[in-house]
């Protein structure tokens, strides 16, 4: 075992749109709950995909899915 110390030089200077980012958690609205659906891989790659290419992030491409199948003002099937 070595015991050579590596240093981690000086600390980053902080970016004050990073700490607005990680304190709002990326999300425009107060509260969120978490949802967890099952999907096979498959499906799970082809979202993603969809997502990258449409420059979202899947989290905001499947609230915006939701909002319009399920937002206020939809009738229930």
């Amino acid at each position: 075992m070595s015991t050579r110390r590596i240093g981690l030089g000086p600390r980053p200077t902080r970016d004050a749109g990073a700490e607005a980012w990680v304190r709002g958690n990326g999300r425009t609205d107060g509260f969120t709950a978490r949802l967890t659906v099952d999907v096979t891989p498959d499906l799970r790659s082809r979202i993603k995909v969809i997502a990258f290419q449409r420059g979202v992030t899947v989290a905001v491409m499947l609230r915006a899915l939701l909002e319009r199948e399920y937002g206020e003002g939809r009738e229930a099937p």
